[in-house]
């Protein structure tokens, strides 16, 4: 059930049954030659309506746009500050747990928005018991990243070795590639690619990663692969996602 195709009354109904809601979260940042820049949110996208589906929960729309500070040095990226993200998530949060929603379980496809996420959550909760809703003590916010799921990791692993990197992955890439095979990317990669440099400003991290990659190797991923990660990541995370609601 999407919350952007329901009508209210839909919603309404779903309340009376269940106050757990999906919500993906990705970024809209460059991903190398080959990755699309929407790859984080496409992969979140498809992954929670996966999730929705097997579980019958609702699922709010994406949040596309995320925390890429650093990536801002190439042409295309898309970021929140910490702050504004923050901001955000609190917003959507608090308009629907005045609604009745108290199980918030966002689906993350980015790992530069894990930290702001965790503290949007914290300031969430204080701002919930501030404007004394009705079911503030009741909100629970938990945060699944599909890219660890250990069965995504292992095969991660076994496809790709120490080629899998940390950024414009080919397990990420092989995700998109299985949503949009219409949109799959071709370009030269260079066999030397930067790895094991900190992760400081825009400008810096370009220096040392010239062409967005992190030790990366992405012309391994195929549309047959990024139906496996998906796959995997759907069992784990309707399984998690069910555990968190049924947890007290």
């Amino acid at each position: 059930m999407l919350l952007h195709l329901s009508t209210w009354q839909e919603v309404e109904a779903y309340l009376q049954k269940s106050q757990g809601i999906i919500l993906p979260i990705g970024s809209t940042e460059q991903h190398g030659p080959t990755g699309l820049i929407g790859t984080d949110a496409i992969c979140a996208e498809a992954i929670a309506r996966g999730v929705g589906e097997a579980t019958q929960a609702i699922v709010a729309p994406t949040i596309n746009v995320g925390m890429a500070l650093h990536h801002t040095a190439f042409p295309g990226t898309i970021s929140l500050r910490p702050s504004t993200m923050i901001q955000v998530v609190r917003d959507y949060i608090t308009c629907l747990a005045k609604a009745g929603f108290s199980k918030f379980y966002f689906i993350n496809g980015h790992g530069g928005n894990i930290a702001t996420l965790k503290a949007a959550f914290s300031e969430t909760y204080a701002h919930l018991e501030d404007l004394q809703i009705s079911n503030a003590q009741n909100v629970r916010c938990q945060v699944a990243n599909w890219f660890m799921c250990s069965s995504v990791f292992k095969l991660a692993k076994e496809l790709y070795g120490d080629q899998e990197g940390s950024h414009a992955t080919p397990s990420e890439v092989a995700v998109t590639q299985f949503v949009y095979p219409e949109a799959i990317k071709r370009a030269p990669l260079s066999p030397e690619v930067g790895k094991g440099h900190r992760i400081y400003g825009a400008k810096d991290f370009r220096q040392h990663y010239p062409d967005g990659r992190m030790g990366s190797n992405p012309a391994l991923a195929t549309p047959e692969h990024g139906q496996q990660f998906y796959e995997l990541a759907v069992k784990e995370l309707s399984h998690g996602y069910l555990e968190f609601l049924s947890a007290e």
